[in-house]
């Protein structure tokens, strides 16, 4: 696609977007730090309307913007579960996580492993989680970021063909162009959470959320009105594309039954079904009885214990606004598939020969479908209302990542392992340091994701989740609930579920077979032929066959050993089922009232999930 002939208004709004942002993030940072939880959690200060905003704009970042519509583009209206499924998470942590994680005044997720289970775990959490957000998070945000920022701007530096080739025999390229972009883009987004630490992430995020808002809903806006030719009615726009995405006739029909096999996972499924929310069991993308243990597989990890989500909670006043600012959080996530899955289904509705190549051309489709939204209808100078929202979600994230894993990195090791005497000045430009390193480690690792990446980029993102997930999340609910799991049971949970993870990965994909067979291991190949067993296919299944075990696991280990002592079991750590703990900070009016309007955001997500059935 031809770059962008961007507009003085379109610059105007980017520049005048950053100047905003960048005012932003220097008041609020630029209060003395005394203290590492001044850094680190801001002071424990985040009112619950920043609590809830800055989580979502650091969930939503480059590859929901890119990857969530090239999902709904491919597969329809399911790829709108991922938002809407949050349901259980939010849930779980309004009612049973936030009182015990802000009761035990932790800095981090494995301080909080560490006081209900033990060191061990701890340091094993901590690398995991830093693995993790550098490969799983800012790698890939700053990889789809620089996709978009070479589709946008020419940096003019030709590329260098490498004396390598893979295995198809292609060359390796070094693309210069995405290199800068990725390099760029890096610096510009990290620079606020190494100043400012905690406060300017989170104060920065609710600027960017309202930015990012109103270029989503602009984008559908404009796009159901292109949808509809000269009618130009959004009303019109919706019904078309409603139709269209049905797939009955003509060449959405054919669009939609060109790579089925794939998505439906056996042969001979004709179309997709591609406005519902239930699909087949061996659906690549969400097979419907993983939508049932998503919850406690992926979205437990995600929204609870791993450390860039949960950090606002963390740094919340108290109780009520953690609470009531993830109930915020819960209500835009209702919105947030109407910006990000209604463009996809725009896009197969107004293009649908784009589905009729081949599979790879089809993923790198998916990942441009922003750019070509943005060709296809934008007005000039409005594009950069699109791009400011584009890259405040880069930026969103990108800052979040950084300041959690400097957070883990300082707290759960520097300080833990290295140096326990270390002062709380000398923590805070730890933090700044090992947030310049994660930086740049992150910046080389996303560009090699060129080399690697195969599908689409965020089944790509979320097929990582189902390897780091759900280990984690079964010994963390378990020890929440249950005061007879203990260390040793964790800890093999934890380690067999992630080597079983790696297994069941290679067991479904075709390397391990076409190895086997190339050994002339015919019988072997024929065993690990993973059509035999097509349902361990999909990542959300293995995802949930892994917590599964994992769960088993760490019953049974913990029941053949001794219990944990009394201090690992306290109020604070596990629920106490005799005396629930958990009713403090629920609002001492009724419009403030916690209870009324996490009712009320269950009752519309039930709706909109019954309704797409």
């Amino acid at each position: 696609m031809d770059n962008f002939a961007l507009e003085i208004l379109d610059y105007a709004v980017i520049i005048g977007y950053f100047v905003i942002l960048s005012g932003v993030g220097y008041v609020v940072g630029k209060v003395e730090k005394h203290k590492s939880d001044d850094y680190f959690l801001a002071g424990r200060s985040l009112p619950w309307y920043v609590v809830g905003t800055s989580q979502v704009a650091s969930n939503i970042s480059s590859e929901q913007f890119i990857g969530v519509m090239g999902s709904a583009f491919i597969y329809g209206i399911c790829a709108a579960i991922f938002s809407w499924g949050n349901i259980g998470s939010f849930t779980l942590l309004i009612w049973i996580f936030i009182p015990f994680l802000l009761a035990s005044k932790v800095f981090t997720i494995p301080e909080f492993l560490e006081r209900r289970f033990s060191n061990s775990m701890r340091q094993f959490f901590a690398i995991v989680s830093i693995v993790a957000n550098i490969t799983a998070f800012l790698a890939t945000v700053l990889y789809i970021g620089g996709i978009v920022v070479t589709e946008i701007v020419d940096f003019g530096i030709p590329n260098t063909i490498l004396p390598l080739v893979d295995a198809g025999g292609t060359p390796h390229v070094i693309e210069w162009n995405l290199l800068v972009a990725i390099i760029i883009l890096g610096i510009v987004s990290g620079i606020w959470a190494i100043y400012g630490g905690l406060r300017s992430v989170a104060w920065t995020d609710f600027i960017t959320l309202i930015v990012m808002l109103l270029g989503g809903f602009s984008l559908t806006w404009l796009g159901l009105k292109w949808l509809s030719g000269d009618v130009d009615s959004v009303v019109q726009g919706w019904n078309i594309m409603i139709e269209k995405n049905q797939a009955t006739a003509g060449k959405w029909l054919e669009a939609a039954s060109k790579h089925a096999d794939q998505i439906n996972g056996f042969p001979g499924s004709g179309s997709t079904a591609r406005l519902s929310l239930i699909q087949p069991n061996t659906h690549s993308f969400t097979p419907w009885v993983s939508l049932i243990l998503i919850t406690f597989s992926i979205s437990l990890w995600y929204n609870v214990i791993n450390q860039f989500m949960i950090q606002r909670v963390l740094g919340a006043k108290d109780m009520w606004h953690a609470r009531m600012g993830m109930v915020l959080a819960g209500f835009i996530k209702i919105f947030i598939p109407f910006i990000l899955v209604i463009p996809g289904l725009i896009l197969f509705a107004a293009k649908p020969e784009l589905l009729l190549t081949d599979w790879e051309m089809v993923n790198e489709t998916s990942d441009k479908v922003y750019v070509i939204l943005l060709k296809s209808f934008v007005p000039a100078g409005l594009v950069g209302l699109f791009l400011a929202a584009l890259f405040g979600a880069i930026q969103s994230t990108v800052n979040s990542v950084l300041n959690s894993t400097s957070t883990i990195y300082t707290m759960d090791i520097y300080k833990r392992m290295i140096n326990p005497e270390v002062s709380e000045k000398r923590l805070i430009r730890i933090g700044v340091k090992s947030s310049v390193l994660v930086l740049f480690l992150s910046i080389f690792i996303g560009y090699g994701i060129t080399y690697y990446k195969s599908e689409n980029i965020f089944i790509y993102i979320q097929s990582l989740y189902a390897f780091f997930a759900p280990p984690f999340a079964a010994v963390f609910l378990l020890g929440i609930v249950s005061r007879r799991i203990n260390a040793k049971g964790a800890m093999v949970s934890v380690v067999c579920g992630l080597i079983f993870g790696i297994m069941l990965n290679f067991y479904a994909s075709e390397y391990l077979m076409n190895w086997a067979g190339g050994m002339g291991l015919v019988s072997v190949a024929n065993f690990l032929d993973p059509d035999h067993l097509p349902w361990t296919r999909p990542f959300l299944n293995q995802a949930s066959i892994t917590w599964v075990l994992c769960m088993v696991l760490c019953i049974v280990m913990s029941l053949l050993t001794a219990p944990p002592k009394p201090e690992q079991v306290t109020n604070d750590l596990t629920i106490n089922w005799k005396k629930l703990n958990i009713f403090n900070g629920l609002g001492d009016k009724w419009y403030k009232s916690v209870l009324l309007w996490w009712l009320l955001f269950v009752g519309i997500i039930v709706y909109l999930i019954w309704v797409f059935q």
